[in-house]
């Protein structure tokens, strides 16, 4: 089931399918924001922005208009 990771809620598994941002291509690949990368879903900042996700044994915030932009399948 594709999401996108700026609507996932809650602590959990994902797997990243995509990034739909031709421009934020490249920054996201620098993070390790990539297809088929393995990510955990933390928490998100009071007012639910920004988020934080594990990836790759480190814990990366992202702003919500940036996920926005990156799709995920649940594990």
């Amino acid at each position: 089931m594709k999401k996108l990771l700026s609507e996932i809620k809650h602590t959990q598994n994902l797997i990243i399918s995509g990034v739909n941002s031709p421009s934020l291509e490249a920054k996201f690949a620098e993070m390790g924001v990539v297809s088929g990368k393995e990510i955990r879903w933390l928490f998100s900042a009071p007012f639910s922005d920004p988020i934080a996700i594990e990836i790759d044994g480190y814990i990366l915030s992202m702003r919500l208009d940036e996920a926005k932009h990156v799709e995920v399948d649940l594990v």
